[in-house]
């Protein structure tokens, strides 16, 4: 058993936990917002950064604790610049995380993962293929934010601007250290971003959708939606047998009824699966209860998935319809598929 399975991680401590901590250690009670803010402002990786505090301090906190910071293992970039980094967990773990630049819109996007693995098993998803192995820590969440906005500074001279909780894994069910990631990332003594600039994205749990709402979140959250009816959205997506479409969109009314912030439909269109006029008109009827945004994403295939791309001309058509009828739809072309780091693709691929 090496050290770092033995001490604590020092990133697990709240605030009040970290103040008692050093008040047991002898300390003055000031020393735990000093080490708070290396942690979660200053992205510190190790107690010998903590430059404020005296040298017999670090050694005794690097003595019993550790800081459990995630690795960079491998960074590819995509011929439109787009960066996927994989990254290794104390445990040896990997998971991805992909920044998205949109020099043009001035959009720095980094697509975050919350689980090793994923245990959905959606049809069309790389990642679904994959066992889930356990969730993320907030400060590995964390972790991914800071090291990606690192990047983006470093490779375009541009901060993040968005961060979006679609990558690997099903944030909801992860629900304790998402909410915690977040939290971190939008406190005024973390890293302060506008968690309006946050969107999470699930595949459907109503039960956490209404928890997020009564919790009065601040972010903006989409639905991997897919299929505009039930027994389409069964066939590639099981979560939906327990999670149909009448009791999602109920959640999601209650969602936008309690804290009126943004929903989008995120929807890939595949080949005479859920792409003709008829599935538009389905989804209309679903955009027809509270305002929805719907982003139609090009499929990316993966190996052995018996689905393929939609072609321009139907994605086109099914869009037109869905603005025809003052659905607010954007088309998104798919980034980073050279590199497999597009929608649905991340899976650790060597």
């Amino acid at each position: 058993m090496n050290s770092s399975e033995i001490k604590k991680d020092i990133r697990k401590f709240s605030t009040k936990e970290l103040e008692t901590l050093f008040l047991q250690m002898g300390e003055q009670r000031f020393r735990a917002k000093q080490v708070y803010e290396w942690l979660w402002q200053k992205g510190a990786t190790s107690f010998e950064q903590m430059t404020n505090l005296s040298k017999k301090l670090r050694e005794k906190l690097a003595a019993l604790y550790v800081i459990n910071a995630i690795q960079v293992d491998k960074v590819q970039r995509s011929l439109d610049g787009t960066i996927k980094s994989r990254f290794r967990l104390h445990d040896q773990h990997l998971i991805e995380s992909v920044l998205i630049p949109v020099p043009i819109d001035n959009r720095y996007t980094v697509c975050v993962s919350s689980q090793v693995g994923c245990s959905l098993t959606c049809k069309f998803c790389a990642t679904g293929r994959m066992k889930r192995l356990r969730n993320l820590d907030a400060a590995e969440i964390v972790d991914q934010v800071v090291l990606v906005n690192q990047q983006s500074l470093d490779t375009f001279g541009h901060p993040l601007t968005n961060i979006v909780y679609m990558g690997m894994g099903e944030p909801l069910l992860a629900y304790r250290n998402v909410m915690e990631s977040i939290e971190r990332i939008t406190a005024p003594d973390g890293l302060n971003m506008s968690p309006k600039r946050i969107t999470l994205s699930t595949a459907g749990i109503a039960k956490m959708i209404q928890k997020l709402a009564d919790e009065e979140v601040k972010f903006n959250l989409a639905l991997s939606l897919h299929a505009a009816d039930d027994k389409k959205r069964d066939e590639i997506m099981p979560i939906n047998e327990q999670n149909n479409l009448a009791i999602l969109m109920d959640a999601l009314e209650y969602f936008y009824q309690k804290t009126r912030n943004r929903i989008s439909y995120e929807y890939i269109a595949f080949q005479d699966f859920n792409d003709s006029i008829e599935d538009a008109k389905n989804l209309v009827k679903l955009c027809k209860r509270f305002p929805v945004r719907v982003n139609i994403i090009e499929y990316n295939p993966i190996d052995g998935a018996p689905f393929l791309k939609s072609t321009e001309h139907r994605i086109d058509d099914f869009a037109k319809y869905l603005r025809d009828h003052h659905i607010m739809v954007t088309v998104r072309r798919s980034r980073g598929k050279d590199i497999d780091a597009a929608c649905g693709q991340l899976a650790n691929k060597e």
